[in-house]
C-alpha cells in the first residue's frame, strides 16, 4: 500500500515592517482617526467658542444658598434653595428663588426665573437714586438714602447685591427689622419701584 506524501505549500514571507524612527510620525492613521474630517461636529465647537466669547447681558450673583429637608414617610428628602440676582448695571435688575436637589441645579434655576422677571429703575446724576425712600416689606425696613458722586454703596449683602447689578454706585442704606435675605431683597426692590423721577412728581403735584 502506496504512502501519500504530503508536501506543505511554502508560506510567502511576509515582509518586515519598520519601526518608525523617533521624531517621525507613522503613515498610517490608526483605527478611528478622524483628522481630516470636516463635518458639523467641528462647526458645533466653533459656535461653542464663539458663545462663550460673547459679553452676558446679564450678571449673576448668588446672594444666599439654604439647605432645607422635607420630612415624608421614608425619611427626609435634603434639597438646596438659592437666591439670586442678575443685573446689567444700566438700570435693569431682577431676581429669583429656585429650588433642586444639587446647589448648580439650584442656582441655574434661579437664574433663568431671574430673568423672566426683569425690573427697571432710572438713575439721575452720579449713578444715584433720586431721593430717600424706604422700602418694607413683611418685618423688614430698608432705608435708601442718595450719596455724592465718591461716596460708593454703603450697605450689607443682599441691599448691595442688587444695588451694585442695578447700576447704582453711590447710596447709604440701612436695614431695620428682619434680617432674612430674601425679605431684605423684597423690601429694598418694593423701595427701588416707588422711586419717583422729577417729570413724575412734578405730574403728582399738578405742576404740569
Amino acid at each position: 500500500m502506496e504512502e501519500e506524501i504530503k508536501v506543505a505549500a511554502p508560506v510567502a514571507e511576509t515582509p518586515a515592517v519598520e519601526a518608525p524612527k523617533e521624531g517621525e510620525r507613522s503613515a498610517r492613521r490608526p483605527h478611528g482617526d478622524r483628522g481630516d474630517r470636516k463635518g458639523p461636529r467641528g462647526d458645533r465647537r466653533g459656535d461653542r467658542r464663539d458663545r462663550r466669547d460673547e459679553p452676558k447681558e446679564f450678571e449673576d450673583r448668588v446672594v444666599f444658598i439654604n439647605r432645607v429637608s422635607k420630612t415624608v414617610k421614608g425619611g427626609r428628602r435634603m434639597k438646596f434653595t438659592a437666591l439670586v440676582a442678575i443685573g446689567d448695571h444700566k438700570g435693569r435688575y431682577g431676581f429669583a428663588v429656585g429650588k433642586a436637589a444639587e446647589v448648580p441645579d439650584a442656582i441655574k434655576k434661579a437664574a433663568e426665573a431671574a430673568r423672566k422677571n426683569v425690573r427697571k429703575i432710572h438713575l439721575v446724576k452720579g449713578d444715584t437714586i433720586a431721593h430717600d425712600v424706604v422700602g418694607k416689606f413683611g418685618a423688614c425696613n430698608v432705608y435708601l438714602k442718595p450719596a455724592p458722586e465718591g461716596t460708593g454703596v454703603i450697605a450689607g449683602g443682599p441691599v448691595r447685591a442688587i444695588l451694585e447689578l442695578a447700576g447704582v454706585r453711590n447710596v447709604c442704606s440701612k436695614v431695620y427689622g428682619s434680617r432674612a435675605a430674601i425679605n431684605v431683597v423684597r423690601a429694598t426692590d418694593q423701595g427701588l419701584q416707588s422711586l419717583k423721577s422729577y417729570k413724575e412728581t412734578r405730574v403728582l403735584r399738578n405742576k404740569e
